[in-house]
């Protein structure tokens, strides 16, 4: 099963075009999305970096027929082992999950392949 990286969810939900291997992936293994990235998306909207047209994130996800991986204490503290590559929470968060869960991240972050071998970066 797969788990969206923030920066994949964007486009997926916008209706962007992705690669046709990526369609075809979720369409037959599912997707997980994350609150983290929701909390992402937030921040980034309520400080100006990005400009999202709905008022409800949880309802397009859910509207989007992916499933949600909630955050687990056993997540938060596999932070813990994660090396120091970069710094970013929410990454280091959803790297932590996708490794705890034997989930493929799909990013558009290379440095995600760093941290799991697994990770699809398209």
């Amino acid at each position: 099963m797969l788990l969206f990286d923030t920066n994949i969810l964007i486009p997926w939900l916008a209706g962007a075009s992705l690669p046709d291997a990526l369609v075809k992936r979720v369409r037959n293994e599912g997707a997980y999305v994350s609150p983290i990235s929701i909390w992402e998306i937030w921040i980034k909207v309520r400080i100006g970096k990005l400009e999202m047209q709905t008022d409800s994130l949880v309802r397009e996800v859910e509207i989007a027929q992916l499933s949600w991986l909630p955050v687990l204490p056993d997540h938060a503290e596999a932070v813990r082992d994660l090396p120091l590559l970069h710094r970013d929470p929410f990454d280091r968060l959803l790297l932590a999950q996708a490794k705890a869960e034997g989930l493929t991240v799909v990013t558009t972050d290379r440095i995600f392949g760093e941290y799991l071998p697994n990770a699809l970066v398209v």
